[in-house]
């Protein structure tokens, strides 16, 4: 497969990661939780970060 193409995919990939992390951290019952507690999802945590990795490898792939 092509460096670009799997860059792009990439790219992607980790943008609806991302943005699948902050869904679950802006839920109702994230927010909830976090009121009564102050834990915040590990899912939110792991969506957000793995999307933000993959966009940056992604990036490089591109190059």
């Amino acid at each position: 497969m092509n460096s670009k193409i799997l860059g792009i995919v990439l790219i992607v990939v980790g943008v609806a990661l991302a943005y699948w992390g902050y869904g679950v951290y802006d839920s109702a019952s994230a927010q909830v939780t976090r009121a009564i507690s102050g834990d915040t999802p590990v899912e939110a945590y792991a969506g957000m970060v793995g999307g933000a990795i993959a966009v940056l490898v992604g990036l490089l792939k591109v190059k």
